[in-house]
């Protein structure tokens, strides 16, 4: 043990020359110690990682070391507050890494995960360790710990059994090369599908290519078009780029190719990812195994609100029967009227069916995203969503000039309590890039936590979207899709900003995956009523307010193809939990798996070629293996949860007041379940969700 001490020791010393001179390293002197974004380099995050996983790893050593007998405090509480410097380092990297990253970044990334694997493997197959957690666990009815200490020894003890540590030595070795190699292989995953997204772009330079597509849309690529040195209008692979193209375009053959492209990326040529789905599948179907589980979803679903793999599939199969038939009604009346207006090449196809639904939408609803979006400019919708947060929480928010960002297009905003009481830094970064990922998300560069001695630590938490630039004519215009995305992502934001705990390990959206969703999904309820629209909804240019009769639109248009998106959602569960059902390899190509996965679930032809799997990074990178269920899971909370509004008043101070003490700052200080029945009084049933879209009466 002196040994190993001594070696760290040794580390410690081989880069104290550097510390000084690295903001990773150096305390923050900014406002709530807010990251020195405009001090950080490329070059300071190896020796910063590198001193984090030093000290970290003296700090285990220290606990092991301790000869007094194994205690709360000196185990399981020194265990929590260890690391904080590696905390703040990965923090900040990993988060960057996803959101502002170039190839150099993601090449440090290739060689910083291997070390990262190896302190995570210190930890958790540390057998000194894990002998004194467990000393401490096996006498916890004794100790008389408050409901949040003795959440966390469990939790704790939990983790290492799950986490390796009653393997043999042999089998330790093991899962620790299944680890490193699992690490490597998410993070080629991730490169290959950001630099897949990269690749492809469509420019046009004819006008008449354009042909169906709004204003808004051809100014979008046009911008594209400049940014690249580019003539006429260019188009890619981005979400708000892709989504209003495939949407809108009337030339078919036009949108064959975006589709095709988008479909096939990551398959085969440079950037290809099929090989490495299957590997990674294997690699977590490995450790499960080795961890005594009969598949990597079981060794999942133990820990989750669900429990087995066997309420997954009951779960899903629940909302799927209802929904199937009625999803298949939806394309077939589309179809028909595709075919009634002009379109003679016989059944729709991938590529045809979100222009002929958005035809159809217009004709039947006379609503277009081109009618909302002068309404929804992003700035008046920046207000809206955080005065949404002030009327049901009192919580209100400041722009920060003065605290650095990572990209200049991040907003920072000081985020208060009713009282005036500092809550968390709220850091929002709202346009796409080469650099960024597709999609939306929460995340935290730091959660909240209070040190034994009373100090508490604020959230530092922050949102990245992928919405609508703006261009050299006109602002940021939403689409009424994104205000609801930006609401689904800022409910996972005030889930981190309203955290009151001691322990960061629980706190805010460190919660179950199966109800990390609840907070996120029920905000987007708000997108729909008139009550939250009309005061903010005005036109960007003439100031008018929303008509009425636009929300009306708005409203009666929420459950349009509501069976089909839902049955979008379905498949990728099923597609999930056909992957990391597996209990043996893989037998076929990734293209074969999902094809067989999904020829029961298709409503639509399957396309030659075409494969989710491979940009799929929710369950391949992102968190989300063997938990994609949990989206439709949380859907079903929310939609009783929200029933509670609607029940009492969409603003009622009664139910906010309840849901942010019992669901928004609880993190996972008690069981997920009892946290829900506090609040609603009940367990929800997927009926409330059938109902909410209309599928079931």
């Amino acid at each position: 043990m002196r040994k190993a001490i001594s070696t760290a020791a040794a580390t410690l010393a081989i880069i104290t020359s550097c510390t000084m001179e690295n903001p990773l390293l150096t305390e923050s002197k900014l406002p709530y110690g807010a990251p020195q974004f405009d001090k950080i380099k490329l070059e300071h995050y190896e020796p910063a990682f590198i001193q984090g996983i030093a000290e970290a790893k003296a700090e285990i050593d220290a606990i092991v070391a301790n000869e007094a007998e194994p205690d709360f405090d000196n185990t399981i509480l020194a265990l929590e507050l260890s690391g904080k410097t590696l905390g703040r380092v990965s923090g900040i990297f990993y988060n960057l890494l996803e959101a502002d990253a170039d190839e150099k970044m993601q090449d440090l990334a290739e060689k910083i995960s291997p070390m990262m694997t190896e302190y995570s493997m210190y930890v958790s197959l540390n057998e000194g360790l894990f002998s004194k957690v467990k000393a401490v666990y096996e006498k916890r009815e004794e100790l008389k710990l408050e409901p949040d200490q003795l959440r966390l020894l469990e939790k704790t003890y939990k983790g290492f059994v799950r986490g390796g540590a009653n393997l043999s030595d042999e089998d330790k070795k093991t899962f620790s090369a299944l680890q490193e190699e699992l690490s490597l292989a998410s993070l080629q995953f991730g490169r290959n599908a950001l630099a897949a997204t990269n690749a492809f772009t469509l420019n046009l330079t004819d006008e008449d290519e354009l042909e169906g597509l709004p204003e808004y849309v051809r100014e979008m690529g046009a911008e594209a078009a400049r940014e690249k040195g580019q003539e006429g209008w260019t188009f890619d692979l981005t979400r708000p780029s892709y989504g209003p193209f495939m949407q809108f375009s009337a030339r078919r053959d036009l949108r064959e190719k975006m589709y095709r492209a988008y479909a096939t990326k990551a398959v085969g040529g440079e950037f290809d990812n099929t090989e490495i789905c299957c590997k990674i599948a294997d690699l977590h179907r490995r450790t499960a195994e080795l961890l005594g589980y009969p598949s990597y979803a079981d060794y999942v679903a133990e820990d989750r609100m669900v429990g087995s793999v066997a309420n997954i599939y009951n779960f899903l199969g629940e909302l799927l029967a209802p929904a199937l038939p009625v999803a298949r009604e939806e394309v077939a009346m589309v179809g028909k009227y595709a075919a009634e207006h002009g379109f003679d090449a016989g059944q729709l196809q991938s590529w045809d069916f979100s222009y002929w639904a958005e035809q159809y939408k217009n004709a039947t609803f006379d609503l277009t995203d081109e009618m909302l979006k002068p309404y929804f400019k992003l700035e008046n919708c920046i207000d809206a969503v955080f005065g949404l947060a002030g009327k049901l929480y009192g919580v209100q928010f400041e722009e920060r000039k003065d605290i650095p960002v990572y990209h200049k297009d991040v907003r920072v905003y000081d985020v208060k309590d009713a009282d005036g009481r500092h809550l968390a830094l709220f850091y929002a970064d709202f346009f796409p890039r080469a650099t960024k990922r597709a999609g939306a998300w929460m995340t935290e560069f730091r959660g909240q936590s209070i040190s034994p001695d009373g100090v508490e630590s604020r959230p530092l938490v922050s949102i990245v979207c992928n919405f609508s630039k703006p261009t050299s004519t006109s602002p940021s215009l939403l689409t009424h899709d994104e205000l609801t995305t930006f609401l689904h992502e800022f409910g996972h934001s005030l889930h981190g900003m309203l955290a009151e705990g001691r322990y960061e390990s629980l706190n805010g959206t460190s919660v179950d995956h199966d109800f990390v969703e609840l907070p996120s999904q029920i905000m987007e309820n708000w997108g729909f009523e008139k009550a939250y629209l009309k005061p903010f909804a005005k036109h960007y240019q003439t100031g008018e307010e929303i008509p009425d009769e636009l929300i009306d639109k708005i409203i009666a248009t929420k459950n349009y193809l509501s069976a089909y998106y839902h049955l979008r959602q379905l498949q990728f569960g099923y597609l999930d939990m056909a992957w990391y059902t597996l209990k043996t390899a893989p037998s076929v190509g990734t293209l074969e798996f999902e094809k067989s996965v999904y020829e029961p679930l298709n409503v639509l032809p399957p396309v030659e070629g075409a494969c989710q799997s491979v940009t799929f990074s929710h369950i391949f990178s992102g968190g989300y293996s063997a938990g994609y269920y949990s989206y439709k899971w949380a859907e079903v909370l929310e939609a009783d949860a929200f029933s509670l509004f609607q029940e009492k008043g969409i603003f009622s101070p009664e139910v906010a007041s309840s849901f942010r003490e019992n669901i928004l700052s609880k993190g996972s200080t008690e069981d997920e379940s009892v946290i829900y029945r506090r609040f609603r009084g009940h367990d929800p049933e997927p009926r409330a969700l059938l109902v909410k879209l209309g599928i079931v009466k």
